[in-house]
Order: structure tokens, then sequence, then C-alpha cells
């Protein structure tokens, strides 16, 4: 036997060499299985999986039991062998695998003895031996019983609860497998370019529902009173798309015009909360299939074939006798199903498992007692997020997570397209430029990364999930297609979604469809394009210059970073200098010419005069430029609307010239363009490159604002720095600050009404400068607060605030013992989590320690308040001057716990270390960080965010030495 053993051990490793020329025979080292593993040794060392097995069909059975919280599981998945070899190596994660065996392709066993399972916990797999050579070109079928603890957190196959309106606390199971947890629910090979196809069916009582992917074919009686809902087999698609979840909900449904049946489900009692959501689905489906020309990609089932299934005749679903769950399910198969679900316990905003998106309830419901318009926003923005993805990311996949930004980065930029043309009263054009402010404030440290960038292990898949991905790539896509023009970047997106239908994508994919260019073979089929050699004569003309995209996004994709753009007059040129713009080295830095080195952006720029109504375009592909612009012109406002993903600095006089401009005539520059010269102005301070002052006297044109944009832009800037002096023991300073906000702004204040009256932009106005007002303890803003948090508390919950005043409402009501503890009773019974939100930003508000202390508290031990909830309890206690040492030390004691509950790579980790340190801007905050840090080096060497929390205080370090006296001094003038 030893001998025989040897014999197939050899013929294993020629096979594996064979098929892997660059793989090691090294055998890496994992824990034993119990399942009769002798002397084998696990044979694969890599992270990623060996290509030689491809999963074609799943055919998986879930049983969870919600009393004991665990799971019982089976997975039979068909694959194609395309190398001889001995060995199936797949993920698992966290199961206790009890059985598994190969069929052949007539499902006959090819061993009698359950099969050796070894396991590699370090890199999430396990390897089964066969004892019979698996051969090229056959097909098999893999068969395993696994079983586990329904997991704690939010990753894999995990618990959720929720309480009623009575005090009960009920259980569901719910599923989040991306990036990489798939494999923590059954035996797969979690890697997104292993798409197959899957037949889930589901065990539970009849007290649930169970959803997945796809629609319930048909529901058995299995014992007992257990049932099994049989799902119809999904389309090819990757692991971490599966879904199911088990729970008592009750739902909503509608069908878009095309005949798409969506589904709104949450918590029975918050039902009536589903019906604006069930309209924006609809409405976004209608758009996207539209937009896209490609139908809802899940595809149609008819009630008819559904019926020959149970026997019965056509129409029969319908008749009263009929068995219920039989009948709902004929129904559901009628149309093409998504369903959108809103669970209690969820750690991000949503997730795009296709056909059954899962959402956070605050990203779902909707409550018009208790919901403001910003909440209104965020639930439209979150659904045209999702269902974007159903086309970009689902329908086509990035290949690997380096270029997830292919996923994230287009159902952000989809979300802003979708809602303009659906809900164009919600104005969400106008923050756009939020979110590439937001882009360029992360891209702007060191510490950033190209947008694709390489990830492996699972803690750096997880960090790719960020602002670069999301933001960032929304922002170049936002530029390209005002390059293009919108019918060139429309007509390219559905040339890319037809091509790789069902299918993984590339980065140069993207480029090729959108430059109308392909392979030779794609060029003979005549299907999607012309030739990549006709390409080169026949590419883009952009102010009469020829363009190589690919070229052109590659220093936008392949590079990290964000450009700075360095505008001057001579005569009738304008000179353009572009480096790379950081905030954290400055010119006069030893560091900054290392730091500029083998940077160069191919950057589209667009300029206006006052000469013409015309934007003008130029390429600009060099480290220096220039641009004939005529004698004539007295003023250039460089990145039209701010469509440019760039930092535009004018020098010699240059903003000057613009302060002059807005003071004389503002509405010269559209709103976009003001709000662009205020943030590039504010961000040209930060990095070095203009005083203060400078950047005070451009805003100081705002009582003259007639847009909300570029004012709350203004003030979110005094209102930062007010913020960050707070922190210090600058007490004159934050007074005069404070004095000056009030007195210069006091006609905006006293125009705002509280009431939900008004335009979504006066209402967003109104909910930031009262909440300001009341920040500077403004007296007539207390005074009003106060009386309606009076007559809210006597109303005994019969009153409903102002939704968009609320907030500010609770927060200063918050400020006494009995208005916080009645609060904490409100936040507890609630049966609105866009309420709980506003109410838990109030508690966090306090000025007591000890409250925040026991708040902190209750968020670790996730009862009172929800562990998804303590990131964001974290972050808005350490913005709390009395708070935010208190919300470090917090962090630093419980940072195992923390990285135990929410996994070391994952935003929620990044949000807590970069949200804790914000606000330092002192030395010994800074070493007290660093020290930190490295008494957890190896973890924080993992983390980008580390990084990017201590180059954020070294900015603020930097801010105070370069600013502080000259603000004093621009206050002090204006004080007198």
């Amino acid at each position: 036997m030893a001998l025989v053993r040897l014999l197939v051990l050899s013929l294993f490793q020629v096979s594996l060499v064979g098929s892997q020329p660059t793989q090691s025979p090294q055998q890496a080292t994992g824990e034993q299985s119990s399942l009769g593993t002798g002397n084998l040794s696990f044979p694969w060392s890599r992270l990623r999986l060996p290509r030689y097995i491809i999963p074609l069909h799943y055919r998986l059975l879930l049983h969870p039991n919600l009393t004991s919280l665990s799971f019982t599981g089976s997975v039979q998945i068909e694959i194609d062998v395309q190398n001889n070899t001995n060995w199936i190596v797949l993920h698992s994660k966290g199961l206790d695998i009890t059985k598994a065996t190969i069929l052949n392709q007539d499902l006959g066993l090819l061993s009698d003895q359950v099969l050796p399972v070894l396991h590699n916990p370090s890199h999430e797999q396990i390897g089964i031996f066969s004892p019979w050579v698996l051969s090229s070109g056959q097909k098999y079928f893999l068969y395993i019983e696994f079983g586990a603890k329904l997991a704690e957190g939010f990753s894999g196959f995990y618990k959720s609860t929720y309480r009623t309106s009575t005090g009960e606390t009920r259980t569901l199971a719910s599923t989040h497998f991306e990036p990489t947890s798939a494999r923590m629910a059954f035996p797969c090979f979690d890697e997104p370019s292993f798409k197959a196809n899957f037949s889930i069916r589901v065990r539970r009582s009849s007290e649930y529902i169970s959803l997945s992917n796809m629609p319930v074919v048909k529901t058995v009686e299995v014992n007992d009173g257990l049932l099994e809902d049989r799902f119809d087999t999904s389309v090819k698609m990757s692991t971490y798309l599966v879904a199911f979840v088990i729970c008592d909900f009750k739902s909503v449904t509608a069908t878009t015009s095309s005949g798409v049946q969506v589904s709104i489900y949450a918590a029975p009692e918050k039902w009536q909360q589903t019906h604006y959501a069930l309209e924006v689905a609809v409405k976004m489906l209608d758009f996207y299939e539209e937009y896209f020309n490609i139908r809802y990609p899940l595809p149609k089932q008819g009630a008819l074939c559904v019926a020959k299934l149970h026997n019965i005749s056509f129409l029969s679903y319908k008749h009263p006798s009929f068995p219920l769950v039989t009948r709902c399910c004929l129904l559901r198969c009628v149309f093409p199903l998504s369903d959108l679900i809103a669970i209690p316990d969820f750690q991000s905003g949503a997730m795009e498992n296709w056909g059954l998106t899962t959402y956070r309830e605050t990203s779902l419901l909707f409550d018009p007692l208790t919901s403001s318009i910003s909440d209104k926003l965020w639930v439209t923005l979150v659904i045209g997020h999702e269902l974007a993805h159903q086309w970009f990311g689902n329908l086509v996949t990035m290949e690997w997570w380096n270029d997830i930004w292919l996923n994230e980065g287009f159902a952000r930029y989809m979300e802003y397209i979708s809602v303009q043309a659906t809900y164009p009263d919600l104005k969400v054009e106008e923050y756009l430029l939020d979110m590439c402010f937001s882009a360029v404030g992360y891209d702007s440290f060191n510490s950033s990364r190209p947008i694709s960038s390489p990830a492996e292990n699972p803690t750096q898949i997880e960090q790719m999930f960020d602002t670069v991905s999301y933001d960032k790539g929304a922002c170049i896509l936002h530029m390209l297609r005002h390059f293009l023009t919108e019918d060139v970047f429309q007509s390219g997106l559905v040339r890319y979604l037809h091509k790789y239908s069902y299918r993984n994508a590339h980065n140069q994919d993207l480029w090729d469809s959108l430059a109308n260019t392909c392979s030779e073979e794609d060029f003979t089929s005549g299907k999607y394009c012309y030739s990549s050699s006709q390409a080169s004569k026949n590419a883009y003309l952009f102010a009469g210059e020829h363009l190589n995209l690919t070229a052109m996004m590659h220093t936008w994709t392949l590079q990290k970073g964000i450009p700075l753009v360095t505008v001057s007059r001579k005569g009738p040129l304008l000179l353009l200098r572009q480096d790379r713009f950081l905030r954290t080295v400055m010119p006069s830095d030893p560091l900054w010419s290392a730091s500029q080195q083998g940077f160069l952006w191919h950057i589209p720029l667009t300029y206006k005069t006052d000469a013409s109504s015309t934007v003008h375009r130029h390429l600009m592909t060099t480290h220096t430029d220039s641009i004939h612009i005529g004698e004539e012109v007295s003023w250039v406002k460089i990145n039209d609307d701010m469509t440019g993903y760039y930092v535009v600095h004018y020098e010699d006089g240059g903003w000057d010239e613009m302060t002059k401009l807005l003071l004389e005539n503002h509405t010269a520059l559209s709103y976009k363009d003001r709000t662009h010269l205020i943030h590039n102005a504010f961000q040209l301070v930060t990095a070095g490159h203009l005083p203060v002052n400078k950047a005070l006297d451009l805003i100081g044109y705002l009582r003259l604002e007639t847009h909300n944009v570029p004012l709350l832009q203004g003030l979110a800037y005094l209102s930062g720095f007010y913020q960050m002096i707070a922190f210090r023991n600058e007490s004159d300073l934050k007074s005069n600050l404070g004095t000056y906000i009030l007195r210069y702004f006091r006609s905006v204040i006293d125009q705002q009404t509280w009431s939900d009256m008004g335009s979504v932009s006066e209402r967003r106005l109104r909910s930031n400068v009262l909440s300001l007002a009341c920040d500077l303890e403004d007296p007539p803003c207390l005074k009003q607060a106060h009386q309606s948090f009076k007559d809210w508390l006597q109303s005994n919950g019969t009153l409903n605030l102002p939704t968009d005043v609320a907030t500010t409402v609770y927060s200063v009501g918050a400020q006494d013992d009995h208005g916080w503890a009645s609060l904490l009773h409100t936040y507890n019974i609630s049966l609105s989590a866009a309420q709980q939100s506003k109410i838990l930003f109030a508690l966090t508000c306090s000025k007591d320690t000890n409250k925040l202390q026991r708040l902190l508290q209750w968020g670790l031990e996730g009862k009172v308040i929800r562990s998804q909830d303590l990131s964001y309890l974290i972050r808005m206690v350490a913005r709390n001057s009395e708070g935010h040492h208190l919300a470090w030390k917090f962090v630093k004691k419980n940072w195992d716990t923390l990285v135990q509950k929410f996994q070391l790579g994952s935003s929620t980790i990044r949000n807590i270390i970069i949200g804790t340190t914000s606000q330092f801007s002192n030395p010994e905050e800074l070493t007290d960080v660093k020290l930190f840090f490295e008494s957890i080096k190896e973890e924080a060497s993992q983390l980008r965010a580390t990084q990017i929390a201590l180059e954020n205080i070294q900015k603020n370090v930097r801010w105070f030495q370069r600013n502080l006296e000259t603000l004093r001094n621009w206050l002090n003038k204006r004080m007198k």
C-alpha cells in the first residue's frame, strides 16, 4: 500500500507541475484533517487557486437552524478538469467538513471510501485527494457535506436579530459574501473569475420564508413540517454574488414596464417604510434597461413550465383553494425577480447580490415622518448604486479584485446619472462635486494608491473597497464622459456590457470598448467594433489632437495621486505646469523632488474666459505647456464645472483676480465653478501653496452668493476651522471665529425656517446652517431648538419634529440629563432606523464624558446599540471636543476586539482608525498615534489606513504651524 500511495503521489506531482509550470512542488503546511489523511501534505502553496479545475455548476443544499444558530449543508459541484490530477483545491473557512466524495460524469462513485480532506487555514483552502487520477478533458462531480455555526459578525452566513414593539427578539439568517466570504457558507472556488451556475435549496420551518438569487420553482415538505424551497438555476455568476436569507419579513411588490417583479422586504412592523424604495427600484430598473440597452439580466421564467412541475393547469394557481405557498411560488415565477431586503445587522451600506440585493435599514427604508430629505436622497442613491451593479459587476465582472473599481467606480457614478434622470427634483448633481472633493482629499496623500492595484490576500482585497475605487473611479469616469461626449461614452458602455456579458473583464477591455477597438477576430465577426490597427487611424479627435485612449487612461488608473495644474499669464499666452498635488509635502521640502519623480498625466483641460461663452478644450500630455488665449482676455477659469479630476493653482496674482471677479460679478461663473474655486483655494492652503488669508478673502463674496452649494462649501471650511481650533487651547481664537461666522452669515441664518418647506437645495442649506448656528451657541438658534425639544418631549411621541432640523433639536436637547435619558428611551423603542441614527448622533454631542463612555461601551457590547453602529458611534464621539481623546483611548484599549468584530482590512476598521485621529493636530498626539501603531506593528503594516492617519495628523500639525497666526491676524482685523 505504501508503494501504491507513493506511486499515486508521484503521478500527481507530475500532473500538477505540468499544469502549473511556475508552481513549486514544495508542499504547503496545513492542519491535517481527521478523514484519514495519513502522510499526505497540503498540495498547493499559493493564495490564488490553481486553474486546472473549473467549476461549472453548484447544487447547494442548506439547512439553517435559527434555534441552535447553526447550519448544515451539502454541495455537489460539477467540475471541468483541464489537466490530469489527483487533487481538488478549493476554498473553505470555518466549516466542519464531514464527508467528501468524487463522482464521475454518470454520477458513479470513483471510490467507495470517504476521501481525505486537508486544510490550509492560513490560505482558507482545503485539498481533497482522489486515489484515482482525474483525467484532463473530463467532467466530474465533487460532493461535500459540511456544517458550522452561524457567524457572529457581518460576513459569510450570519445571524441577525430585530426587536418587535412588544420587546420580543426575533432571529433571521442572512449572507454577505463580498469579497471572500462565500467560503464561510459552503466550500467553493471563491474567486470572481470562477463563474458558475447555482441551483440552491434551503430548508426552513413554516413560520419563515427563504429568499435567494432566483425565484422559487417548487416548495416541498421534507418531514415534520420542515419545508424545502427549491430555487431556479441561476445564470453564470461569481460566488461573491450568491445570497440567501431566512426570515419572517413582509414585502411590497410592483412590476416594471418590462415585466420585472420587484419586491421590498423588511421586518413586519417596518413594512410601511418600504413603499418609497419600491417606487425607486421600479424606476431605476426601467431606466437602466433603456440606458444599457440590455434587459434586466436574469432570465424570464414562465408560469406555464412551473405549473407543469406541479402537474396543474396554467391558471389554477390563482384559485383560492390552491396551497398558498405554491400559489406564491408560481406568482413569483411569472416574471424575472429583483428582491431588495433590509437586514437589521449589516456592516456596509448595501450589497448587490444578483436578484437579491441586501441593505442596511437606513439605506432602504424611508419613513416620511422621521426621514429627512438627506435620508431620502441616500436611499435613492444606494438603490441606484446596487441596481447598477446588476449590469456593472454582476453581468460583467472584473477578472480580479485589483480592478474592483470597474464594479464600484461605475456603480458610484451611475448613482448620479440614474438619480438625475429619474428624480431630477433631488438635484443630485449638486452632490457630485462633494464626491470628487472627497476623492481629492484621499488622493493627495502620499499613502494613496493607483485605482488598479495589486491585492492578493483577503486583508489586501478588503482594502480595495475604498475612496479610490469608489469616488476617484467615479470622478475619472465623469471626466471621461465629458471628454468623449455623452453619446460616445454611453455607446461604449453598451458595447462593453454586450461583449463581456456573463464573463470577466479587465481595464483594457473597457478602454477598447470606449475607443471602439477590438481584436481581429472580433472585427471579422462584425459584431462589436473595428480592428485595433484601424483604431490608430480613426482615433478620437480632441481639440484637433489625436488621442490614444488607453495611454491617457493608464495615467489615471495605473499611477496614484492627482495632478496640480499651475497657471500663469504671459501676454496672450496661458502658461501651464503639471505636478503631483500633495498636501503633506511642500515645494520647499527636501522630499518634494523625489515625490514628483515619474508622475505625468494626460489631462483633458477645459477652460472659460470672459471673452467668450465657449468652453475651450486642450489635452495636456507634457509637464509644461502653453495655450494662446489672446491679449483681450482678462480672466480665465480652468476646469469648467470641475468635470476634470485635477486641482488648479493660479500663480502671479491669479487668485487676486478670481477674488475680484467673485466680488464684482460672481454670476459670471457657474455655481459649480464658484464651488470649485473655493475648494481648490483651501486645498492649496493646506498644501502650502497659498496663504490662508487669500482663501478667506476669496469667500468674502459669500454674502452675495445666490446658490446654496458654494455657500455650503465656504461654510464647511469655516466650521472645519472652528472645530479644529475647539480641540486646542485657543479659546480667544475660537470665540472670535465663532462670532465672525455668526455675524457674517447672520442674514443667512435668520432666513431659515424650522420646517421641511422648500426645495431640496433649500432644505439641505437649512439643515446645515441651523446645525452650525446652534453649535456656535447662537442664542436665537438655541432658544428655538430648546422650545422645539420641550414641545416634542411633552407630546409623548405624538409630535413629529420637522425632519430637516430634528438632528439639531435632538443635539441641543441632549445636553441635559433628562433630555439625554429621554432620547435614549426613544432610541430603544423607535421603529425608524432614520430616527435612531439622528438620536444616536445627538447622544454623542453630550459634553458629559461619562455618558460618552457609556455609549462606547454599549456599542462594544452590541445590545443597547447595535455593533453595526459602533464605527459611526466612535467617530461621532471623536468629533466631540470633549470626546476625541476618549474615543482614541477606547480604540487602543479594545483594538483586538474591534478587529475580531469587523475584520482587519474592512472599511469599518479603516473608518475607525482615520475617524478617531482626524482631529489630532499637535506633535504629542502624532507621537502617541505612532507609538500605538508600532505596538500593533504586524497588523498596522498590513493597513494603508494607518499611513493615511499619520499623514493626516502631520498635515494638521503643519496647517497650524503655517496658518494659525495668519488666521488670528485676519480675524482681529475684521473683529474691530
